[in-house]
């Protein structure tokens, strides 16, 4: 199992650490878990950034959330939420509107039909996620998780 990531992406040199060795290793998962779960989206027309913004608003309802919020939620920073926003409305699937008492306040709120999307990837979603860290068990993933959240906190 050693060695594998420097088989993977062909490197023939040592790491320079193990702290370097586990952040490429990092990457280079979440990289590849990520296309995965593009190809999963392609056909329902979404990318996984979209279904992130659409599973953050679902959170949201019945209410709706600033624009500058859906973005300091979703998962991978997205710089140019508006642009996610738009082709989002373009398709029905959200509906934005201003603040009565900040015009400069943009608010977004889920549709039916984003609702409805959403409904129908909920069970699919789940079996995807299983089935994408089905080779760790249970107490495996708590622990991963729990390294996780200590590399992002810094705790």
């Amino acid at each position: 199992m050693a060695n594998r990531l420097k088989a993977e992406i062909q490197q023939t040199r040592p790491f320079l650490s193990a702290g370097e060795e586990a952040f490429l290793n990092l990457q280079r998962t979440a990289g590849l878990q990520f296309q995965s779960l593009a190809r999963f989206l392609k056909p329902f027309d979404l990318t996984p950034t979209q279904y992130n913004v659409l599973r953050i608003l679902r959170g949201a309802l019945p209410g709706s959330l600033p624009s500058g919020e859906v973005g300091t939620r979703m998962v991978t920073p997205e710089p140019d939420v508006t642009r996610l926003l738009d082709r989002l409305e373009s398709r029905g699937l959200i509906r934005r509107s201003r603040e009565n008492t900040d015009r400069r306040v943009v608010r977004a709120r889920l549709e039916g039909a984003g609702l409805e999307l959403l409904a129908r990837l909920d069970e699919p979603i789940h079996e995807f996620l299983s089935a994408l860290t089905s080779p760790l068990d249970g107490a495996q993933q708590s622990q991963l998780i729990e390294l996780l959240e200590r590399l992002r906190t810094g705790d």
